[in-house]
């Protein structure tokens, strides 16, 4: 897998970040940080378990972000600090919950938490997401109550 910033700049396709289907178990987040005008990242399909602790706070521009398909369990703490994110894919990973900090994210508006072993009252909250209104929905009501039930 691509590890350096050139490497990481083939890639890139406008502002989009594909390093879906790449066979990674950790993402190259500092030098992802380097490719400025990167605003997407598609991490989608990969053998992620958990971010680092600098994902959020270096990551802080990126607007849409895939994660869907990995084994991810947690989020970081601090995740909230993807302060310019507006769409959000979690579809088919291992969280059973979410960061306090995810209430910060007051751009959010798309989120997909399907095929999670989320606890049952998230679930609730999160609904189906089985088509982009849900999903919208699902980010609205999200945000607003994981700071404080969650």
């Amino acid at each position: 897998m691509a590890r350096t910033v050139e490497e990481l700049k083939h890639y890139v396709e406008d502002n989009l970040l594909d390093l879906s289907l790449s066979n990674i178990s950790e993402v190259p987040v500092k030098e992802i940080a380097q490719l400025k005008k990167v605003t997407e990242i598609d991490l989608s399909s990969n053998h992620l378990v958990a971010l680092t602790n600098d994902f959020a706070p270096l990551l802080r521009r990126i607007v849409v972000l895939d994660l869907s398909q990995n084994f991810l369990k947690a989020l970081p703490g601090n995740f909230g600090q993807l302060a310019s994110l507006q769409r959000l894919d979690l579809y088919k990973n291992c969280l059973v919950t979410l960061p306090v900090s995810f209430s910060q994210l007051k751009k959010l508006q798309w989120l997909d938490l399907k095929d999670n072993p989320l606890s049952a009252e998230l679930q609730q909250v999160a609904g189906d997401c089985l088509d982009d209104r849900q999903c919208k929905q699902a980010a609205s009501k999200v945000c607003s109550v994981v700071g404080f039930f969650f």
